[in-house]
């Protein structure tokens, strides 16, 4: 049989879009519902282009660095890399309470993990990176789809990150190679906490090995992680 693989949450042509700029972000988003993330409740968010959604603040930062960073800033890293949707492809995000997506995110949670049985999501968030390219690449060079979720019932909360197809994990800036956008300083995938104690990375962050995401899993799903982010300890 085939091997299950991440399939996407469903995004839309009428979903919001970031701008086509190089380390763009989107406006600062006001969010519905508490998001609590290492204890501590945040109600704006910021997509933004580099592979991050962060709280607060926004980050134009293109060069990913080694968790924790000191500086205060608290963001959620599916794919942390120089990407350039001005190039190629685009980063789409919406706020959603459709019934529809949140018995799909319940069922997910659930499933995921065993102790939150009677996990009923009220609130999801979904962003995706469809085919973006890098830095310093063109409309030739490899492309990367992938996705995050949060997911929330107000006092639970998670982030599962789908990888669809990881081809490049650096942009030129970053001392990638221009063809092929592996080599440099490559991709951190994770959570920094915005203080020195919270932090985690995902196993193969700014190696080699980070290109292969998309066949790696905490949830024997290949391109999918899951993660209760809620809490001190992620």
């Amino acid at each position: 049989p085939a091997h299950a693989m991440a399939s996407l949450y469903p995004f839309w042509q009428n979903d919001t879009k970031t701008p086509k700029v190089d380390d763009g972000s989107s406006p600062e988003i006001k969010i519905s519902i508490p998001f609590i993330f290492f204890g501590a409740p945040y109600r704006s968010i910021y997509v933004n282009n580099n592979g991050v959604i962060s709280f607060n603040a926004l980050v134009s930062q293109f060069t990913p660095e080694v968790f924790p960073l000191t500086d205060g800033r608290a963001f959620i890293a599916p794919f942390w890399a120089d990407v350039h949707n001005g190039i190629r492809g685009e980063i789409y995000y919406r706020e959603s309470t459709d019934p529809e997506l949140l018995r799909r995110a319940s069922k997910d949670i659930r499933k995921h993990f065993k102790d939150m049985s009677s996990f009923s999501a009220s609130w999801i968030f979904v962003v995706t990176w469809e085919e973006v390219t890098f830095y310093g690449g063109s409309s030739t060079t490899p492309v990367n789809t992938f996705q995050a979720v949060l997911i929330t019932d107000g006092v639970s909360s998670f982030a599962i990150f789908n990888y669809h197809e990881i081809s490049w994990t650096t942009g030129t800036a970053s001392g990638g190679d221009p063809l092929t956008g592996l080599g440099g300083v490559m991709a951190q995938a994770g959570f920094n906490g915005g203080n020195i104690t919270n932090f985690f990375s995902i196993p193969g962050s700014r190696t080699p090995d980070i290109v292969n995401i998309e066949e790696t899993t905490n949830v024997n799903i290949p391109g999918r992680w899951a993660f209760k982010i809620d809490g001190r300890e992620i």
